[in-house]
């Protein structure tokens, strides 16, 4: 069994880099996306700047860490080869991270972690103008509080814009591994 944890901020590329981890192994591994255990309904936050409320979903308070811990020891404990757990707090949490045996943080320019966030939040349905705000207000407050510094515990940090080497040598490096 081994597990890693791909961290890193919003929109970086964690989840595009665990797919193309996933398509490699197949049924050799298990996948947890923190992503799936935010709170219906979330909590609130204030913008620390503006004093707007917004949802939040930059905070580990967001998540059902008891269902996500769960989850984890399940996966952890079954019989796949590999166990992948992503998201912005895959290496915040000492919960998670103790049990990783590769930490990897997806690094990306915050400019185009924004291009991709308008990209992508545009795309359901929010303005421009909400997209941006937010960010401003409160995921980029959030990210240099809680996502950035967990840079230090990584083993690795990749680029956010993959190239096929970049999963060539994570294969390569988690084949011998297994």
């Amino acid at each position: 069994m081994f597990v890693i944890g791909i961290a890193g901020g919003t929109c970086s590329g964690k989840s595009t880099l665990t797919e193309k981890l996933e398509a490699y192994y197949g049924s050799k591994c298990k996948v947890l996306h923190m992503d799936a255990y935010f709170r219906r309904p979330s909590i609130t936050t204030i913008a620390p700047i503006t004093g707007i409320e917004y949802v939040e979903h930059n905070h580990p308070d967001a998540l059902y860490l008891d269902n996500l811990y769960h989850d984890f020891g399940e996966a952890i404990a079954s019989d796949v080869q590999l166990v992948i757990i992503e998201g912005l707090f895959a290496l915040y949490l000492p919960e998670i991270r103790e049990k990783l045996d590769l930490k990897i943080f997806v690094d990306l320019d915050s400019d185009e972690r924004l291009v991709r966030r308008i990209k992508r939040f545009t795309s359901r349905g929010q303005t421009f103008e909400e997209v941006t705000d937010r960010y401003i207000d409160t995921v980029r407050f959030r990210h240099n509080e809680l996502i950035e510094p967990t840079r230090w515990h990584a083993d690795m940090v990749v680029n956010g814009i993959f190239k096929e080497k970049t999963v060539n040598i994570l294969t390569t490096y988690i084949d011998s591994m297994l």
